[in-house]
C-alpha cells in the first residue's frame, strides 16, 4: 500500500444528525482528538514519507475550533497539503464566515462545505453561500459537497470519499438504517464486489479519535496509538484480513457465505449488505469492526 493521504476524524461529534452520515455524527457522540493526538498522528505521517495531504473532518471539526486552528497550522508547517470538511454551521453571515476562516488563509488547499437537504432545509444553504463567498475572498480553494436524496436518479456514484458536487447515497452507517426503505433493493447474492472502495491500495485512509485506522469506515486495519503507521501500512495484507479478504473474493455476498451469516433476501446496495453483515460479525472481531461509535451503538436507541 502506498499511502498519500490521511484524513483525521477530529471528532465524532456534530451539530447535526444527518440520515446519510457514514459515522453517525451527532451532538451526543463520543470521541475527540486532543492536540497531542493530532501531533502524534502528523509526526507518524511525516515519518512514513509518502503522505502528502492531511484532511480534518468529523463529525464537525469546527466544534473544536482552537484545536483545529493549531492542527492546521502545524500540518501546514510540516509541509502537508491541508484540507477541511465542514457543514458550515459557523457561517451565519458573510462577515462571521470571514472571521472563522481567516486563520486558514494561506494554510489550506481545500475547504469542502456540505450543503444538501440532509444538512439544511434547502439544497444550497445560506451557510454554504456565506462560507464559499468568504473563502473566495480569502483565496481559500473551496467547493461544496452535495449528497442527493435516495430518489436522485441522476446523481453519480461516489468512489471512496464524497467528491465535490453532487453524489449518490452510499447506504452505510446511519443511511443503512434510515434511508434503505426509500429505494429499490436487489438480491443479496448480486453484490459480489465492493464498488466504492479500493481495499488493496486505497491511497488515503481515515483515523478516528481513538487511533483506529480505517480501510473503510468501521473496518480497522490497525491502531495508530498502538503501532507506528509505517508498521500498519507495511504489514497490511488485504488477502488475509478477515473482513477485507472475503470482500475482495466476492463482495458482501461472500462475507455472508464465508461466515454462514443469516441475511435478508435483498439489500439496497453493496454497502447496505456489508454494513449488516459486519454488525453480525462484531462479537467475533471486536477490534477490527470498531469502534461502537461508528456503528451507532451508543446512540441507536435515542
Amino acid at each position: 500500500m502506498r499511502l498519500t493521504g490521511l484524513h483525521l476524524l477530529l471528532t465524532y461529534q456534530c451539530t447535526l444528525e444527518c440520515e446519510h452520515c457514514f459515522v453517525y455524527g451527532s451532538p451526543w457522540q463520543n470521541g475527540v482528538m486532543t492536540i497531542n493526538d493530532v501531533r502524534r498522528i502528523l509526526q507518524d505521517a511525516s515519518q512514513l514519507g509518502s503522505v502528502k495531504s492531511i484532511y480534518f473532518e468529523g463529525g464537525e471539526p469546527f466544534l473544536y475550533y482552537a484545536t483545529l486552528v493549531r492542527s492546521v497550522e502545524e500540518a501546514w508547517r510540516m509541509g502537508f497539503q491541508v484540507g477541511i470538511v465542514s457543514n458550515g454551521y459557523w457561517a451565519t453571515s458573510y462577515e462571521d464566515a470571514l472571521f472563522w476562516l481567516e486563520p486558514f488563509a494561506g494554510r489550506i488547499q481545500d475547504l469542502s462545505v456540505s450543503s444538501d437537504l440532509y444538512h439544511y432545509s434547502e439544497a444550497i444553504s445560506r451557510q454554504s453561500k456565506h462560507a464559499v463567498a468568504a473563502a473566495q475572498q480569502l483565496n481559500i480553494p473551496v467547493g461544496t459537497i452535495e449528497v442527493a436524496q435516495p430518489d436522485g436518479e441522476n446523481a453519480p456514484t461516489a468512489q471512496g470519499q464524497l467528491p465535490p458536487g453532487e453524489s449518490g447515497v452510499m447506504y452505510r452507517g446511519r443511511a443503512a438504517e434510515r434511508l434503505v426503505h426509500k429505494v429499490p433493493h436487489a438480491a443479496w447474492d448480486s453484490y459480489t464486489t465492493c464498488p466504492y472502495e479500493d481495499l488493496i491500495d486505497p491511497g488515503r485512509l481515515h483515523v478516528d479519535p481513538f487511533g483506529n485506522l480505517f480501510i473503510c469506515q468501521g473496518i480497522v486495519i490497525g491502531n495508530m496509538f498502538q503501532q507506528p503507521l509505517s508498521e500498519i501500512v507495511n504489514r497490511y495484507d488485504p488477502h488475509s484480513h478477515p473482513i477485507v479478504a472475503p470482500l475482495l473474493a466476492g463482495g458482501p455476498a461472500e462475507l455472508a457465505r464465508r461466515y454462514n451469516l443469516p441475511h435478508a433476501a435483498q439489500y439496497a446496495d453493496a454497502c447496505h449488505e456489508c454494513d449488516q453483515m459486519r454488525r453480525l460479525l462484531r462479537p467475533q472481531f471486536p477490534m477490527i469492526l470498531a469502534p461502537d461509535e461508528i456503528y451507532g451503538l451508543p446512540l441507536i436507541n435515542l
